[in-house]
């Protein structure tokens, strides 16, 4: 039921920034503003964070709402899958982020993978694009709508170093997968990444 809440709060934070771009009536834009606000409140309800604090996170969105759009690394060495450990929680993703303005998603996939372990690498295929609030990823509550793009990259050649945002970066066999930053990516991602990786001619995921 929480995952049904937060998609009915995006979906009016969606309706509200939209009306906040377009309107210039004053009586629109305060409905608006009202709806930002029942929103932010919704999304408290189900998260931990304050009204106030997602009020102001959506005050800063500006323009017609889209998904976000948030690349990953599928990057292989001796049938193991390159992981980093997350500083924020401690606990270990695939590594990735937000795609900058004016960046393709393949060299943006590129940069984050160096950044956040320090190997080089080359991305050779979309594997997946996952809609992040499909209930079948089963990601715990965010307050934005993801779209995450998952691509098998071929390393190159680095080593591993520690970031301002990661503390170690390490390959895994799939029977050893450690605990997972969950709010990035799900143990059943992990495991059609592998699959892919055995099956080189799949098609992408989607959805």
């Amino acid at each position: 039921m929480a995952t049904q809440w937060l998609q009915w709060a995006q979906k009016l934070q969606a309706i509200a920034q939209n009306g906040l771009t377009y309107t210039q009536n004053p009586f629109d834009i305060d409905r608006y503003q009202q709806i930002q606000q029942v929103a932010a409140e919704m999304m408290a309800n189900v998260s931990n964070l304050e009204p106030d604090a997602i009020l102001e996170l959506f005050q800063q969105e500006s323009g017609y709402a889209t998904p976000k759009v948030d690349v990953r690394g599928a990057v292989f060495q001796n049938d193991k899958i390159l992981l980093v450990k997350e500083l924020f929680d401690g606990f270990w993703t695939l590594p990735g982020g937000y795609v900058d303005i004016g960046e393709p998603p393949s060299q943006a996939i590129e940069r984050e993978v160096f950044e956040e372990s320090g190997y080089q690498t080359k991305a050779i295929k979309l594997l997946a694009v996952y809609d992040r609030n499909h209930p079948r990823h089963n990601h715990p509550p965010f307050e934005y709508h993801i779209y995450k793009l998952f691509f098998l990259c071929e390393l190159l050649g680095g080593s591993p170093v520690n970031s301002i945002e990661t503390e170690a970066a390490s390959f895994f066999a799939e029977t050893e997968i450690p605990d997972l930053s969950l709010s990035r990516v799900v143990p059943s991602q992990i495991s059609r990444l592998f699959d892919h990786y055995r099956n080189p001619d799949w098609q992408t995921d989607f959805d």
